[in-house]
Order: C-alpha cells, then sequence, then structure tokens
C-alpha cells in the first residue's frame, strides 16, 4: 500500500536516510519519481543530503539513478551519440537485475547469481531488495580492471555488460532450472508469475530465463537507488547482506522499521576482485556459446626457471595435493601460485589442478577452477602463495603444523622457499661425499 505524503516526508527527514542516498547518487544522474508515476525532468542530480529533502517537497516519493557514473552528469543530453557518451563516462558498475513476480523464486535466482559471483572470486558483491517482489545485485566498477585489451574499462558500455550478463545466465542456468524443478509443478510456478504455461517452457522444459528475467541495460538506464522509498508499495528498497537473503522479509522494508546499516555498492577489498569474472565473461561471449571450454592463455615466462618435482614440495603442500574437503577454493589459491614459482608451465599445472581437484570432497566447479587459471595465468609476475604464519590460510586449514618451518635451522617464511632449501641442502652433501672421495 502506497503511503502518504506526510509518511513520507517522514522517512526523508531522516538525516541517516538522505545521506545514504546522497552518498550513492554521486556522479550519477538522479532522477524524480512522483505518486502517479511520473518521472521528473533528466538530467538532475542530487549533490547534497538537502537535495534529497528538496525534492520530496516538491512531490517525490522515489529516486532513480543511472548505472553509469558520469564526469559531469548535467551535460547529458538526449540523442547522444556512442562517442560523446563515453567521453562524459567515468565508470559503471554491473547491475544485475532480477525481474519476476515471484518473491520466493526472485530469492533462489539471487541466490545463484551470489554463488556464481563468488565462484569466479568477486568479493565486493552488494544485494538490495528492490522494493517491489525481488533484488538488485550490484559489483562496483573499481572491482574491474582499468583497461581490457588497451581500452579503459569506462568506455565498454554497455557491450562488456551484456557479456557479463549473459555469461552469468549461462552458468547458472542448469542450476537455476533444478532449484525451479524443487520449487513447485509447472502449474505452480505459472500461477505464482503469472505466465502461462507455454510461455515459461520450450521442447526441454521449464527455461528459468522465462521465468526469471535479467535484462541488459542501453545507456542512462536507471534502477530505484538504496534507501529510496518504491513509487508503488511504498516499501524501502533496502540493502542487505547476503547471508540474511533467505530470512530476509519484506516486512523488514517497512520505512518505519528500517535503518540504515548497510551500503550499496560498496568496495569491500581495495583490489580488482571482479577481473576473473570479466576474463572469463569476455573469453566466452568471443565463443559465442559454441566452444564451451575456451583455451586457457599461455603464461609468459620472462625467466627461465629450473622445474622443481613435487618430491621436494613441503608437507603443507603435499597434503593440500591429497584432496580436501573443506578450504577448496583458498587451496586453489595457494597451489596456482605455488606451482608457478616451482617453475611449471601452465599446461602442466592446470594438468595437476585438475586431477587434485578430483580428489577434493566435493570437487569445486570446473567453470570456477578455469576462471582462477585464466587469471593467473595472465599476470606478468608470478605471485607468492601466502606465507606460513597467514592465519587465514594453513592455520586455519590445519596445515601449519605439517612444516617444521626451518630446514637445516633456517627460517622458511614461505612454502616457495621450502623446496630450494631442501635442493641447496643435498647439493650441500653432495659436495661434502665428492670431496672425502
Amino acid at each position: 500500500m502506497p503511503i502518504d505524503a506526510q509518511k513520507t516526508w517522514n522517512y526523508y527527514s531522516r538525516e541517516s536516510i538522505i545521506k545514504a542516498i546522497a552518498e550513492v547518487a554521486k556522479d550519477r544522474e538522479v532522477v524524480s519519481v512522483f505518486r502517479d508515476g511520473r518521472f521528473g525532468k533528466r538530467p538532475d542530480i542530487i549533490q547534497y543530503p538537502q537535495d534529497v529533502l528538496q525534492a520530496v517537497a516538491n512531490g517525490t516519493i522515489a529516486f532513480h539513478g543511472s548505472v553509469e557514473r558520469w564526469m559531469q552528469p548535467m551535460k547529458l543530453d538526449v540523442g547522444m551519440n556512442k562517442l560523446d557518451l563515453d567521453k562524459l563516462r567515468s565508470g559503471w558498475d554491473i547491475l544485475i537485475d532480477i525481474d519476476v513476480d515471484s518473491f520466493e523464486i526472485a530469492k533462489i535466482a539471487a541466490r545463484k547469481i551470489l554463488d556464481a559471483l563468488k565462484d569466479h572470486g568477486v568479493i565486493s558483491y552488494n544485494i538490495k531488495f528492490t522494493g517491489g517482489s525481488s533484488f538488485h545485485i550490484a559489483v562496483p566498477f573499481e572491482s574491474m580492471p582499468e583497461k581490457i585489451n588497451m581500452i579503459s574499462t569506462s568506455q565498454l558500455y554497455p557491450e562488456l555488460m551484456q557479456k557479463i550478463i549473459e555469461y552469468l545466465k549461462w552458468y547458472i542456468k542448469d542450476q537455476l532450472k533444478e532449484e525451479l524443478q524443487t520449487f513447485g509443478t509447472l502449474q505452480d510456478i505459472s500461477q505464482k508469475i503469472g505466465k502461462p504455461v507455454e510461455q515459461i517452457t520450450t521442447q526441454e522444459g521449464i527455461d528459468p530465463f522465462k521465468v526469471v528475467s535479467m535484462d541488459v541495460f542501453s545507456s542512462r538506464h536507471l534502477f530505484r537507488l538504496p534507501y529510496s522509498l518504491h513509487e508503488s508499495s511504498g516499501l524501502v528498497s533496502l540493502p542487505i547482506k547476503p547471508i540474511n537473503l533467505e530470512r530476509f522479509d519484506k516486512n523488514l522494508a517497512l520505512p518505519e522499521k528500517v535503518k540504515v546499516e548497510e551500503r550499496f555498492l560498496a568496495l569491500r577489498i581495495h583490489t580488482k576482485d571482479a577481473e576473473a569474472l570479466v576474463v572469463e565473461a569476455s573469453d566466452w561471449a568471443s565463443k559465442h556459446m559454441v566452444e564451451k571450454s575456451a583455451e586457457l592463455p599461455k603464461m609468459q615466462m620472462k625467466i627461465k626457471m629450473r622445474v622443481i618435482q613435487e618430491e621436494y614440495f613441503p608437507p603443507c603442500i603435499k597434503t593440500i595435493l591429497a584432496g580436501m574437503k573443506d578450504g577448496r577454493k583458498r587451496s586453489v589459491f595457494v597451489l596456482i601460485n605455488f606451482l608457478r614459482n616451482m617453475g611449471w608451465d601452465s599446461e602442466r599445472i592446470e594438468r595437476r589442478i585438475v586431477e587434485w581437484n578430483e580428489k577434493n570432497e566435493p570437487p569445486l566447479r570446473t567453470a570456477y577452477l578455469r576462471a582462477q587459471l585464466r587469471w593467473h595465468f595472465r599476470q606478468d609476475r608470478n605471485l607468492l602463495p601466502p606465507n606460513c604464519e597467514n592465519e587465514n590460510f594453513y592455520k586455519v586449514l590445519g596445515l601449519y603444523d605439517l612444516c617444521s618451518h626451518t630446514v637445516n635451522h633456517a627460517q622458511v617464511k614461505n612454502p616457495v622457499n621450502y623446496p630450494f632449501r631442501i635442493l641447496k641442502m643435498k647439493q650441500h652433501e653432495k659436495g661434502k661425499t665428492f670431496s672425502k672421495r
């Protein structure tokens, strides 16, 4: 039920609310939506929290902002060509708009998307209730690489966005289909979303993306800003913790219950954590779904390294290679970086990682492994695995005590040091034996 003018004013009068809206509105085109559904003038912006209150005083009930970020939003104009838009655009966020008229099904789809992002190493993902019946999932622009093939990522909208969304749809399609089949019969789902059965099925059965839509946007597309009211339901477009998705209830989005506790489009880690997703989506799109297992890039070996055999690996690495039940994703990170520093080439690393994954209980998804391998192989330098003292890796995984962390009384700070110390000892012993003879 839409709320009245007084309740609208009371809600937006809260300092924490208008500050949260102004924070996300920075560098975006922002458009007012009135009670009757009309949109305000374009372009428009919110510079200060008090601009929100002024708009509400003029009859605004909801605020929609652009997916794109602009250097000077007020210079936008109808009919601008792509070149002019590219010059004006400073960035854009990955926004996944899950469109389905069923709150329960929207939760299922949202969970699959979140799982897919985590599979690709994305950390800075955000989710919010739209205020209607579904959810928005977003990844901030700062998480993506600055350039792709020497082109600024800010200029790759909307084509790169399309690749990412289509790739994610492909990635989760089978899982989403299985989940929908356990959710209810075709008739149940048909009634839930208000579509005839024939509109949500193909010869292969239910089509998850005829049930759930995830559209690709054109330039200057708008989405309801976090902490804005929904112009029809009167509920708040509320950011939530991903862990709370399953138990989230619409009543939590009633204006009188809402507190500003979660940010939306917040960068949770200062690194390009969406790079693997972007690379994988771009490679997948270039094959147009014809070749699903695209060839992995070759590592660039700038310095010829001696190849170290497994017999010289430290006990912690040998234990990981025997297969893991917990900490498999952290183990992938450790193994790839360790093996690169052992002088192994990309083919040998890929083959060994695949063999290792078959020993895991359960194995990681192949797409996740390929995304990790692809990202690491594209790096122009060998990264070290985490140091032995790292709390979040060997100690948490129960591997720390397997190694003495000293070889011949010399401190070993990183697993990479271990094989070289062992080999140096063997060489020294061989030299002693030779001198005695």
